[in-house]
């Protein structure tokens, strides 16, 4: 990992190291990590896939890599706008498709598209960045053009389900995307009280007749989760050393 830039008013409490020069300054936080500058163990990742790729293979990889991109982002565009195209309307190596339009038309945010995707076997990409209410699809040289137009399939079928929202042939609440991910319990559950079918809830795709990814937990509050923090941890009085008792009593 690179170093990672903050204000001068941040400064001070960046976190110090019991072994860096600056470690009589009071104004340093402790150390929060066995490396000042993060883990070394990370170069030798970088190193040996430098290595092992050699020249050649490091420039065929970036050129699939954003030849991948573009056609995601040629895929997608009609129905997610890309943002941040290049003067020739290319991309580099990474998609960023803007949802914020989907908020005010079908009270639709970034979040429930990427849990939506868990119903279709697919962990989502980066969401809310670098711009908040987008999702960054990032390929890489090792995903195949079938995995790619997976992918695209899905992420256009679950714009369609936007779409039923939109046109108002869907409840802006009671549907697929609101309610994702779906679980095996919401299946086999005899109280399903939804508008829509089980078949569209957990088999929206056909590839996933063959193969199906169960999410082994449904919607939850984000929002309330980061603010109500549960430590699962023992106590910190557990850590504490036992005195050795007397063997005579």
């Amino acid at each position: 990992m690179g170093p990672i830039a903050v204000s001068t008013t941040l400064a001070p409490f960046l976190p110090g190291h019991p072994l860096a020069a600056d470690v009589s300054d009071d104004s340093q936080e402790g150390a929060i990590s066995a490396a000042p500058y993060s883990s070394a163990v990370i170069l030798l990742i970088s190193w040996a896939y430098l290595r092992l790729m050699g020249p050649e293979g490091l420039t065929r990889a970036t050129e699939v890599a954003i030849l991948s991109a573009n056609y995601v982002a040629h895929r997608l565009d009609e129905h997610f706008p890309v943002l941040f195209r290049g003067r020739q309307g290319m991309v580099a190596h990474e998609a960023i498709c803007d949802l914020r339009a989907l908020k005010k038309s079908a009270g639709i945010e970034v979040d429930d598209v990427a849990k939506r995707l868990m119903d279709y076997g697919f962990h989502a990409p980066t969401v809310h960045f670098p711009v908040p209410g987008t999702v960054m699809i990032e390929p890489t040289e090792s995903e195949s053009l079938e995995e790619l137009d997976r992918f695209c399939t899905a992420m256009i079928s679950i714009r369609h389900e936007i779409a039923r929202i939109e046109d108002g042939l869907q409840d802006r609440e009671d549907n697929p995307l609101r309610q994702a991910p779906h679980t095996m319990e919401d299946l086999i559950t005899d109280d399903w009280n939804r508008s829509y079918s089980r078949e569209t809830a957990v088999r929206p795709a056909p590839w996933l007749a063959e193969h199906k990814f169960w999410p082994a937990v449904g919607r939850i509050d984000n929002a309330f989760g980061d603010r109500h923090l549960v430590c699962q941890c023992p106590p910190i009085e557990s850590y504490k050393e036992v005195e050795p008792t007397d063997s005579n009593g």
